[in-house]
Order: structure tokens, then sequence, then C-alpha cells
């Protein structure tokens, strides 16, 4: 059926071009014969005009079918019945006082041609796949899910009782990507938007077993495939992981570089500016947490940028300029060099959320960077108190 729902649209193009009518109370008339040419009654069927107005029906004993009201035009009727496996669409022109339309299944299927044995056999192929590939990604997801949550309670266990929950995400991402790698190979070759789907699952996967040059690398793929601003955004918070980890700065460098045209992309690829914010904030916390504060900084800039009123990025900012603060040791007396705009951002996070989750935070930062400027000393973008 889906075959010759294919062959028609070429059909409705026409008749979609064709001189409209004006407008008539025209009544439809119309028969539902089954596969064998009987009959069908209690056969759903939905009337749709081309300016999306609906009538849904069901055909009566003798399969017939009754609606008034309708003006000229062309309508898609559409006859579905879930305990006969049947969803049969094609395009009808009404016009007139009363248009009669009988749907003869067996005459349809007789006019496309029965498929071959090995016609069937491949669909039946096809579906079997495609049901084994559902079930495997249907699977890594659950495993993903169940390591999100077991992820959440790490932080408030005690680290004598983390163990357990340890063992739990270990098992739970190597499940996820044992399931997303089989629901892989079941996706039909030409079937690009489940590819694409798939292989950024994977990458998540990937990230949560700790294999971020694997993550990097299955988020490519889903890319290649269909370009997407989330992935771009995944991809960058896994390259900024391996860039982290390298021993060899250049290729440290590079990564870097290649995960911050990632949020550039993202942010091309999506208008919003809330995506690309979080995909520069990611970048900025992998770097900050591995204490790359030289590198965190200007992507962290570059996140308040996009969002002024990201009161988390300019906390964030804050910390990564106080993590570039370095002493000086002048005589008895100790005095720090503290980046330009230390304190405007620990400010900005406290104005725009005063009693958010930071700000408590930004103020214990903001007194210990007065206590640095040590009264009258001055220290790099910072001002002295002033005196009473």
């Amino acid at each position: 059926m889906k075959r010759l729902t294919r062959a028609l649209i070429t059909l409705t193009a026409v008749l979609a071009c064709a001189t409209i009518a004006a407008a008539q109370n025209s009544r439809v008339v119309g028969q539902v014969m089954d596969r064998e040419g009987k009959p069908w009654p209690g056969i759903t069927v939905v009337i749709k005009s081309d300016n999306g107005r609906t009538f849904t029906l069901k055909t009566d004993k003798d399969g017939k079918f009754t609606q008034i009201g309708l003006a000229s035009g062309v309508y898609t009727f559409t006859l579905t019945s879930q305990a006969d496996g049947l969803n049969f669409t094609e395009p009808h022109q009404i016009s007139g006082d009363e248009t009669d339309i009988t749907i003869n299944l067996k005459e349809i299927a007789a006019k496309q041609g029965a498929p071959t044995p090995e016609q069937q056999k491949a669909q039946q192929d096809q579906a079997s796949k495609f049901k084994d590939m559902q079930t495997h990604f249907l699977a890594g997801r659950a495993a993903l899910d169940d390591w999100d949550a077991a992820h959440k309670t790490l932080n408030a266990t005690p680290a004598d009782q983390r163990g357990p929950i340890q063992d739990k995400l270990a098992a739970d991402s190597k499940t996820a990507v044992a399931e997303m790698q089989l629901a892989e190979q079941g996706v039909q070759p030409k079937d690009v938007k489940n590819h694409a789907v798939v292989w950024s699952n994977l990458g998540q996967a990937y990230d949560r077993a700790g294999q971020p040059e694997e993550a990097a690398d299955a988020y490519q793929k889903a890319i290649d495939l269909q370009p997407n601003a989330s992935f771009y955004q995944s991809q960058s918070t896994a390259l900024a992981n391996v860039a982290v980890a390298q021993t060899d700065p250049k290729i440290a460098q590079q990564k870097i570089a290649d995960a911050s045209a990632d949020c550039d992309k993202a942010a091309a690829l999506d208008p919003n500016p809330g995506l690309a914010t979080v995909c520069w904030k990611n970048l900025g916390i992998v770097l900050s947490n591995k204490g790359d504060f030289k590198d965190a900084a200007p992507v962290l800039l570059k996140a308040t940028q996009l969002n002024a009123k990201d009161a988390q990025a300019w906390f964030l900012l804050g910390s990564a300029y106080t993590g570039l603060i370095t002493p000086n040791q002048q005589g008895e007396k100790m005095t720090y060099d503290i980046p330009p705009g230390t304190t405007d951002a620990y400010q900005k996070c406290i104005d725009l959320d005063p009693n958010g989750p930071y700000a408590a935070q930004a103020k214990q930062s903001l007194d210990a960077l007065t206590a640095m400027a040590g009264g009258d000393a001055m220290s790099v973008g910072l001002r002295p108190k002033k005196k009473k």
C-alpha cells in the first residue's frame, strides 16, 4: 500500500495545481472493499481537505460511508484499521452535487503487482532488523538513564560508601556502549536520520565510559550524517576532555581549538544563544576542573558575551580569573596580581541572581579578594578600599 501512496504523489501534485471550482455543498458516497474484493465494515475513513479540514467516519456493514457538506476540491482519503494492519491513503477530486468513490483494495493490489517471494523475504528481514535495532537502542537508552540517576547520588554519598555506585556506573556505561554498537549495526544503510541518532547516543555512552576520543569520533559520524547544533555541543565537551588528558601541549591546544570551533558551529546552526552558551560553559568547566584557567577564562568570557544574564557563566568566569591570581612577595608583605574583571564577574553573578546557587560562593570570593587587596596595596584589576 505504501508503494501505491508514493506512486500517487504525482497525481496529487497535478490535482492540487488544478483550478478549484467555486465552493459547493457536495456529498461523497463511498465504499471500501477488502483485499478479497468484499465490502469491508468497521474501517476508519479520514477525509482531509487541502486546507486542513478533517472528517472522520466508519464504514457500515456493507463497507459504505457518506459525508455531506464538502466544498469542491481535492481531498485525501486515509483508511486505517489497527486490527487488520491497514493504513492506506489516496487523493480524490470532489465536485458537483455528489461524488461516488469506491476504494477496492483487491484491485489496487492487483494493479501495483504483488511482491515476489524474494521481495517479501527482504521486507521481512528489514522489519526484523529494525525491530532488533530498536530493542538494542532502547536497552542502551535505559542504561544511560540508569547511569545518570546513579551519578546524581554519587556526590551526596560519603566517600567510603561510593564503591557500589561507582561499580554500577561502570556497568551501566559498558552496557550502554555495547547496546548502542549493536543498534548501529542494525540500522539500514540509507536510514541517515537513525544512523545519526544512534551515533550521537553512542557518543554519550562513550562519554559515560570515560572514553572521550571514541565519543568525539562517534559525534563526528553523527555530524557527518546530519549536522546538528547539539551534536557539535557534545563533541566540543568530548574534545575538551581529550585535550586535558594530553601530555603534548601542541596536541592539547589543537583539541581546544577544535572544541572552540564546535561551539561556533553550534551557534551558527542554532540562533538561540542558550545552546552555544552551554557549549562554551562546558568547555570552560572541563578546562577549569583540570586547572587550565588560562584556556578556561577566554571561553567562559565568550559564554558571558553570548548571554550576559547567565549568572552561572559569570561565576565560572570569576572562578577562572581567580585561578590566575599570582602572589608577589615584597619583603614581609604579600600582594596579589588579580586579573581585570574578576570582581566584576562575581558581582554580576550576585546582581543577576542574589538568592541563586552561586551567589553565596560569589560573595565569599569577593570577601577573599578584598582581603587580598591588603588595604592600600594596589592589585591589578582591583581598586583599593577607600579610607574612612
